[in-house]
């Protein structure tokens, strides 16, 4: 259940259950190139705009820049909500690869830790065993995957007992599945969307016609259609303007016509 506040930049505050009484943010900042000082000033502007989940991942090589952000920025540990993945060929050496994530971090924990591809492209249980065991002591508040098919996410579920809290995969309005949202669904995975923009022309009419409409721009017709479908969504800026727009978006509200337009940018 997405919890809900009237306040046009509570949509920070907006949540999706992951289980175990954790919390994931509905929005997020995606940190993918955003390092050194720079990052560090994009970073700490996120959280002074009401920003309280950041994704990074080992492969970023900026998790040192996430953790001095948030150590600086005088938030609460408690109150940012920390992502990181696993390198898929860092598939054999579980452990350490998280203690080092952590030492990068300045963390005792992360919130949601992911295994950022398939290693070798395949589901691997055993990987999978060694971040439920991560859970288990305490290091990761939640565990999932990235970029998995729906097959690979059964089979761990068959193999381990143990559901992906998350699958965190490319999402956009053109790329809308509503059979693969459903099947996350189904199985009580939240989806999680990142290259929202990337993946989507922001000049497609529709897009336009609707944020014309609502005076706002196509990005933020975007973000609002993640968050009405119950989607995660973590956009990536750099860019100091775009950060407080996009929590801005819970100033107005697509109806069900313009949803289902969005939703048919996908050809589906």
């Amino acid at each position: 259940m997405v919890t809900r506040e009237n306040n046009h930049m509570a949509v920070f505050a907006q949540s999706v259950s992951i289980g175990d009484s954790v919390r994931l943010p509905i929005v997020g900042l995606g940190t993918w190139a955003v390092r050194g000082r720079s990052g560090q000033k994009v970073i700490r502007r996120a959280l002074d705009v009401g920003y309280r989940h950041l994704d990074t991942a080992r492969v970023y090589r900026n998790e040192e820049d996430v953790g001095r952000a948030v150590r600086d920025s005088g938030i609460a540990r408690e109150d940012v909500f920390i992502t990181t993945k696993l390198p898929p060929d860092r598939a054999g050496r579980v452990p350490e690869t998280l203690s080092a994530s952590l030492a990068a971090l300045d963390t005792e924990y992360v919130d949601l830790w992911l295994i950022h591809w398939p290693p070798d492209g395949a589901a691997s249980p055993e990987t999978w065993r060694a971040l439920v065991a991560a859970r288990r002591e305490g290091r990761a508040r939640a565990i999932g995957v990235s970029n998995y098919s729906i097959a690979q996410i059964d089979e761990l579920i068959e193999t381990t007992g143990e559901v992906p809290a998350v699958n965190q995969v490319k999402w956009s309005p053109s790329l809308h599945d509503p059979d693969r949202l459903a099947a996350h669904r189904e199985r009580d995975i939240v989806l999680e969307g990142y290259s929202p923009f990337k993946s989507t022309s922001l000049r497609h009419p529709t897009l336009v016609e609707i944020a014309n409409a609502h005076d706002v721009t196509p990005a933020q017709v975007v973000v609002r259609w993640h968050i009405q479908h119950g989607i995660v969504v973590i956009p990536k800026t750099a860019q100091l303007d775009r950060l407080q727009t996009n929590g801005e978006v819970g100033r107005f509200e697509l109806d069900a016509a313009e949803m289902a337009r969005t939703d048919g940018m996908s050809g589906r």
